[in-house]
């Protein structure tokens, strides 16, 4: 077998197969028939092989002819992705974004976010990681992330910042935690009488515990392990309002009110990150805009269920 046969040979044996003759692959080619007979013979001989069957009035796929076929549609489709990121790179449009979320990021979002990544740049790997705290500046620092999205205690002053949603943390229990029978503003004493759950680093280095009211702490290491938690009944602790928003329409979780925090005291503000040295290509210019109008649409959707829910009883 010859190694010398050509893509266009691979798309006239396909063009052919599609269009049902060689006549029609010809047309549809914009080529002479005879060029296209020819082609065709010239494909069977470099390859060993019989790919049609010509002892009928309209020539069809051997044994042969049918595995070839696949096999061409393969490298075609290979060949078009390699053009396209030829293409792309040529325009400037990157190879890779690598994005770093913090674990307070709404999930549905970076769902929705990587599906119309792909069909806007379907050529561009993205490779999503899921952190806490500093840890998200941390791979954004040493170049495993090109952008994150870091909330204020996980910022690094050396890193530009670009506002991008805010995130309501509220504090919630099980209807079974004897803090669910608290109304109006729980006092501190209280709280600390009860175990609190916190979203913690997993690097010990990294930074303190954020909004801790209890002495007594069980440190947690990712949002889900977190909730399922509180579910149970294990203590109280805060959550973000999306994560934690049909829980406690469902009344799987109740709300509750610590006295030391004021409304709106624990909103922590999302926030863009990446080194300064970066510059930005195409593909993440657009992922940066489309996490901001991701992030506020699911802040709105979140803010109108609650507010939709009864009321507690003072």
């Amino acid at each position: 077998m010859s190694d010398g046969f050509t893509l266009e040979q691979l798309r006239t044996f396909v063009a052919v197969n599609e269009a049902g003759n060689f006549s029609a692959a010809a047309r549809k080619l914009r080529r002479a028939q005879s060029a296209v007979s020819t082609t065709m013979a010239n494909l069977e001989a470099q390859l060993g092989l019989t790919l049609w069957d010509r002892s009928t009035r309209v020539p069809t796929l051997t044994d042969h002819g049918r595995a070839m076929l696949a096999a061409a549609e393969r490298v075609l489709g290979e060949a078009d992705a390699l053009r396209r990121v030829a293409t792309s790179l040529g325009d400037g449009v990157e190879a890779t974004v690598s994005l770093c979320v913090d674990a307070l990021f709404p999930v549905p979002a970076l769902v929705d976010l990587a599906v119309a990544f792909a069909a806007e740049y379907p050529d561009v790997d993205l490779r999503v990681h899921t952190e806490t705290l500093s840890a998200v500046s941390a791979r954004v620092l040493d170049r495993r992330a090109t952008i994150g999205v870091a909330t204020p205690h996980g910022d690094h002053p050396t890193l530009e910042r670009r506002l991008l949603s805010p995130i309501r943390m509220l504090t919630v229990v099980s209807p079974s935690h004897p803090l669910a029978r608290r109304r109006g503003r729980v006092e501190t004493s209280a709280l600390a009488g009860f175990v609190q759950i916190v979203l913690s680093e997993r690097n010990e280095l990294g930074v303190v515990d954020q909004a801790v009211l209890s002495p007594r702490t069980w440190r947690i290491t990712d949002l889900e392990t977190k909730r399922a938690m509180l579910l149970a009944g294990a203590g109280w602790g805060n959550l973000p309002e999306h994560a934690v928003c049909d829980d406690i329409t469902a009344k799987r979780l109740v709300e509750i009110h610590p006295a030391a925090w004021g409304e709106g005291e624990h909103t922590l503000h999302l926030s863009i990150i990446h080194r300064r040295d970066m510059a930005f290509g195409p593909a993440h210019r657009w992922l940066a805009s489309t996490l901001e109008a991701l992030c506020a649409r699911d802040a709105a959707a979140s803010r109108a269920a609650l507010a939709g829910r009864p009321k507690r009883k003072k």
